[in-house]
């Protein structure tokens, strides 16, 4: 360990190093929770600062704090809060599921943190104690939770709904540029009836702005916090008005609309609304997870696939085979979707082990939703800006394939009939001709009436062909 100190806790004594500002109970949970090397991310660990200052200014305020002691923990949360300390919060995120140790953890940081700018010395407890002063009228039971949410909230607010936002608009213009280029359809990944490339990007827009309307959605239930309920939801050894005025002094901390938990005992037994919340993220990643692959899908090729566009060229694709280019944007996609969804799995499975009075799954429920929000933000902003934004299409290819569709007979059913269609596309198929070609030969139309009804931009729009057929 090198150089250490000696500091106590009502277990006896532990050995820590010499220039941490944490004390007993952190070091022993670094010792005790060698797991992953996982440690909380840094929006966590900053709404912990920010929970910690709120604390120790509404304690101040309702005469239960020293205005001194309230002052420098303010200042030490703050700096928390800020990052100047992240270094500090080593705890593997699998630990104690009530998520004590990191509670306790930033406890000793600030108390520590405050007596060196009070004293000049790394004091762990004198004159600012950890438990007495920094946690006073908390629980780690309130706390973690209280802190999921705030940084749950921030993070989707500040980073993924813009983000979503982002690339919902990029994809609108883009496909504003093909509103008029046809091109074939595809179900069962099989030749269907033409649509503009505007259409079939606008049902991807569409997927985005119902996935940002959802999480949207989650976030009222999401802004309640668990603060002011302490050990099981009955606020015990705090003031009434504490939980709400904590999240009075985090909403104008954050600029989000945080209120005290309708029910305490829901807050602390369940995490009901972060479940919530992954559910909606796990949506989005569907969404994600089909436009990559449609991307995918429509780059293919260049030869041998459906080659209708060209995505960015961003690096090579092989360390063996010269030139090829691969649809790196859409496959990391694609892995980032995967991952939501194992994420929210975790989430789902944490959130319905709550027992009793708590649930006891917070570290890992924290760990993964915000890696879910994080990744899901920054994979929307990459997909719109590397991938989306920059690809070609390749016209000609796309007016020729379209052109040569059998399946364009469809449009004949009202005309010539269902079984007369079958037959014309199943000619068409076997001769590598066109609809026109063949349903003219066949003597069901004349060329005139095969170039008014078979012209794919009409069969675009509900009811332009059956118009010209009256």
């Amino acid at each position: 360990m090198g150089e250490y100190r000696i500091e106590r806790d009502s277990l006896g004594e532990v050995k820590v190093p010499k220039d941490a500002y944490w004390g007993a109970q952190t070091q022993r949970a670094i010792e005790n929770f060698p797991i992953s090397g996982i440690r909380f991310p840094r929006p966590f660990i900053k709404a912990l600062g920010l929970i910690k200052y709120a604390a120790a200014k509404v304690n101040k305020e309702l005469g239960y704090l020293d205005p001194k002691l309230a002052d420098v923990i303010m200042q030490a949360a703050k700096e928390v809060a800020d990052g100047k300390f992240d270094d500090q919060f080593p705890i593997d995120i699998f630990q104690t599921g009530s998520g004590t140790s990191t509670n306790m953890n930033a406890n000793e940081v600030i108390a520590t943190r405050a007596n060196e700018i009070l004293t000049g010395d790394k004091h762990t407890k004198n004159p600012v104690h950890p438990n007495d002063h920094v946690n006073m009228g908390q629980s780690s039971n309130d706390v973690i939770p209280t802190a999921i949410h705030v940084s749950a909230y921030s993070e989707t607010a500040e980073k993924l709904i813009p983000a979503l936002e982002h690339l919902h608009n990029v994809i609108l213009e883009k496909a504003k540029q093909y509103q008029d280029l046809v091109k074939t359809g595809r179900t069962h990944l099989m030749d269907a009836m033409p649509l503009t490339l505007y259409q079939e990007m606008s049902g991807w827009a569409r997927q985005i702005e119902l996935g940002i309307q959802r999480i949207k959605d989650t976030l009222p239930r999401v802004a309640e916090l668990a603060i002011g309920g302490t050990a099981v939801g009955t606020g015990i050894n705090t003031h009434p008005e504490f939980g709400k005025r904590v999240a009075e002094e985090l909403s104008r901390l954050t600029g989000h609309p945080f209120v005290e938990a309708k029910n305490h005992f829901e807050a602390q037994s369940a995490q009901d609304a972060i479940v919530e919340l992954s559910g909606a993220l796990k949506t989005v990643a569907a969404s994600l997870m089909k436009i990559a692959n449609d991307l995918r899908w429509m780059n293919s090729g260049p030869i041998a696939g459906l080659a209708e566009i060209q995505l960015p060229a961003l690096q090579p694709g092989s360390s063996i085979m010269p030139g090829k280019i691969n649809p790196v944007i859409s496959e990391a996609v694609r892995m980032v979707a995967a991952q939501v969804f194992g994420n929210d799995a975790t989430i789902t499975w944490g959130g319905a082990l709550g027992d009793f009075q708590l649930n006891v799954m917070l570290p890992v429920i924290a760990h993964n939703i915000l890696q879910s929000i994080e990744i899901l933000a920054n994979a929307s902003r990459v997909l719109a800006d590397k991938a989306i934004s920059g690809f070609k299409v390749n016209r000609e290819r796309v007016e020729h394939l379209v052109g040569r569709n059998p399946i364009l007979a469809t449009v004949l059913n009202p005309i010539i009939g269902y079984d007369r269609a079958a037959e014309v596309v199943k000619k068409a198929l076997a001769e590598g001709r066109t609809v026109k070609e063949v349903v003219v030969e066949l003597g069901y139309l004349t060329p005139e009436e095969a170039e008014k009804y078979l012209d794919p931009i009409l069969m675009t729009t509900p009811g332009r062909v059956t118009d010209k057929i009256k």
